[in-house]
């Protein structure tokens, strides 16, 4: 279910951080992302983010890098940005 407000992970800019509302894909999806510290409710910021390579984000402490068809799977709503 889409949140009125969220969008998805790759349409997000380097320097936000977002808070994870919503994962659109199947249990092997949702586990593997799980896995990853990627869990509904979670905030993360985003580090780095173009339109042809891997995002990578800051969640808790850790540093990962994850691919635009995933990022497309994950819906966020907006916390902060920081404008460069």
């Amino acid at each position: 279910m889409r949140e009125a407000s969220s969008i998805h992970l790759a349409m997000t800019s380097s320097g936000e951080t977002v808070r994870i509302v919503s994962i659109e894909g199947g249990q092997g999806v949702r586990k593997r992302l799980a896995d990853l510290g990627l869990n509904i409710g979670e905030e993360i910021s985003v580090i780095q983010t173009n339109h042809h390579g891997p995002m990578i984000l800051a969640v808790k402490e850790s540093r990962l890098a994850i691919g635009r068809g995933v990022a497309h799977k994950i819906l966020v709503e907006s916390i902060q940005s920081v404008h460069k």
